[in-house]
């Protein structure tokens, strides 16, 4: 997939066969990471159950980088699963978002609109 931003040569923060991790263009938080699946297809629905073990051996390695470098109070995890839910680029993707104890949860705008 030419198009997809996702399948070209971004610099990575952390790797491994199947997946890697960056830090997001459009941050929601400090330190908002993504784990994306190498391999292109829509959802995490659709990865290997080999694809969701890569997916979140990396969540745990972010997380380690990511308290020893922005030290967070707590963390979500998350992936919007098409148009519907929210998902912007259609290749496989998960949220690493470091909270903070001063920034209260919140993943809509003002408008209502979903953040992420």
């Amino acid at each position: 997939m030419t198009d997809c931003i996702f399948c070209k040569n971004l610099p990575k923060v952390l790797e491994n066969e199947l997946a890697y991790c960056l830090y997001d263009i459009k941050p929601i938080t400090k330190g908002h990471v993504l784990v994306i699946t190498k391999r292109h297809h829509r959802t995490i629905f659709e990865s290997t159950l080999e694809e969701m073990k890569a997916i979140f051996e990396l969540i745990q390695r972010a997380r380690v980088l990511l308290i020893a470098e922005y030290k967070p109070d707590g963390f979500n995890i998350m992936a919007n699963c098409g148009e519907a839910a929210g998902q912007i680029v259609l290749h496989a993707h998960v949220h690493l978002l470091p909270r903070y104890n001063e920034q209260p949860v919140n993943i809509f705008t003002k408008k209502g609109e979903f953040l992420i």
